[in-house]
């Protein structure tokens, strides 16, 4: 009997190990920006009333992997926290950008953040935007070199931004 269970599970655990499951189950994981903003980060630096201005940018990224490690899709959920503008300013966009420090990029991650959305009746105040959806491409290559990223907040009075940082390496979990 002993003879004939290895005849029969033998090849089963033999063919099990020689399967090649290229179709297997999809990796989610979840990358954390932390990003400082200020108003001297900008290029040029902010140097008009929203000079004293500040802020902070989570940046949380989830990406989907295949089998094969190759990201297929991601979102982001953004948290923008910002202080130090005159009172009344009005936030008219705030984005993901591609340049190194020093030099300015073009959009290249919305938030979907619309003119007037965040009024900052004291100066300062919060938003959130959640679920936008990021390209595999891009959420790729934000992930393989986050330095060559910027996030920056953009005001009536500073149309190409008024405060700005450089993402770096994230938390990743």
């Amino acid at each position: 009997m002993k003879r004939l269970a290895t005849l029969f599970f033998g090849p089963c655990v033999l063919a099990a190990g020689c399967s090649n499951n290229s179709t297997g189950p999809s990796q989610t994981t979840t990358s954390t920006f932390t990003v400082a903003l200020t108003a001297a980060s900008e290029t040029p630096p902010t140097v008009n009333a929203d000079a004293g201005a500040t802020g902070t940018a989570i940046i949380v990224l989830t990406v989907a992997r295949d089998s094969s490690g190759s990201i297929t899709s991601a979102t982001a959920d953004f948290q923008i926290s910002v202080a130090g503008f005159p009172p009344g300013t009005t936030v008219t966009d705030a984005h993901i950008h591609n340049a190194p420090v020093g030099v300015a990029g073009g959009v290249y991650v919305a938030t979907g953040l619309t003119a007037g959305e965040l009024v900052l009746t004291n100066g300062g105040g919060s938003v959130t935007k959640n679920g936008i959806n990021v390209p595999a491409d891009k959420a790729a290559a934000i992930l393989s070199n986050p330095a060559g990223f910027y996030f920056n907040v953009h005001t009536a009075l500073n149309p190409n931004g008024a405060i700005r940082g450089q993402l770096s390496a994230p938390v990743t979990y």
